[in-house]
């Protein structure tokens, strides 16, 4: 059950009417690494550090999210743990705008979590 509700909260927009066209595609790994390094990923009850090295790190609601990323083909591609509970391997499309990111799970075509940039 927690997996879920974890899940949801990390699956779903966090602006709502928010159209795909004002974010812009990331490309390479490299415009990914220069969009996140050093800086902490926000949204509700979520918190995310993903470093230039391959490290996801931070807290879901009261429980610590690890994991590992790489690039592939031209998505974020990651293996997740939130507490406990894997949730799982996924690669997702990466959109920018400004100072939010939109992570969309399998490869672009499944849900979406909006994070702000600090």
């Amino acid at each position: 059950m927690t997996r879920l509700i974890f899940a949801s909260l990390f699956a779903l927009s966090a602006t709502v009417g928010t159209a795909q066209a004002e974010f812009a595609k990331i490309e390479d790994v490299d415009a990914f690494r220069a969009a996140v390094e050093g800086k902490v990923l926000k949204r509700p009850f979520v918190t995310l550090e993903v470093s230039p090295g391959g490290e996801i790190s931070g807290k879901g609601l009261r429980w610590p999210v690890t994991g590992n990323w790489q690039w592939q083909d031209g998505y974020f591609c990651r293996d997740l743990y939130w507490g406990e509970s894997e949730l799982g391997y996924n690669c997702q499309e990466v959109r920018l705008n400004g100072g939010k990111i939109r992570f969309r799970s399998d490869r672009g075509t499944g849900d979406y979590a909006d994070f702000s940039i600090n």
